[in-house]
């Protein structure tokens, strides 16, 4: 018996040999035909974009195309996620999304013109929750 991961596999090569069969039906255009931007809703130099400048390089190298880092710093992150949330829906404006700019701001802005549950959706972790401690010093 197959295990899940061999099972999809196999699904998947069947679905994609049956629709190779069956000519005449519209193809999918390549994407992506020009660059991506990937916004960073925080100033260059930080970890956010340190990690937003890893993860382009790499995108750019398996989709064949360039992605531009867009610096889009201020109210907390927020700026740079209206912009991501306002842009039009063709997959060519993407952004990285943290705490701060996603589950923070929308207590801190009343008024933020996004929604983050409704006005996102994932489409990949990137790096991992890390342990996050408060630090004080030692006469404390």
């Amino acid at each position: 018996m197959l295990n899940g991961i061999n099972r999809r596999h196999v699904l998947a090569a069947a679905c994609l040999a049956g629709a190779a069969a069956l000519p005449g039906f519209a193809q999918a255009q390549t994407f992506p035909t020009r660059p991506i931007t990937l916004v960073v809703p925080f100033a260059a130099g930080g970890s956010t974009d340190i990690v937003a400048r890893i993860v382009g390089q790499k995108m750019g190298e398996i989709l064949g195309q360039t992605v531009v880092i867009e610096n889009r710093a201020g109210a907390g992150g927020s700026v740079g996620g209206t912009a991501v949330a306002k842009s039009a829906p063709d997959g060519y404006t993407i952004g990285i999304a943290s705490p701060a700019n996603h589950l923070a701001a929308p207590s801190l802005y009343p008024k933020l013109p996004y929604d983050s549950a409704r006005d996102f959706v994932p489409v990949a972790l990137v790096v991992p929750p890390g342990p996050m401690v408060i630090v004080a010093h030692p006469s404390l």
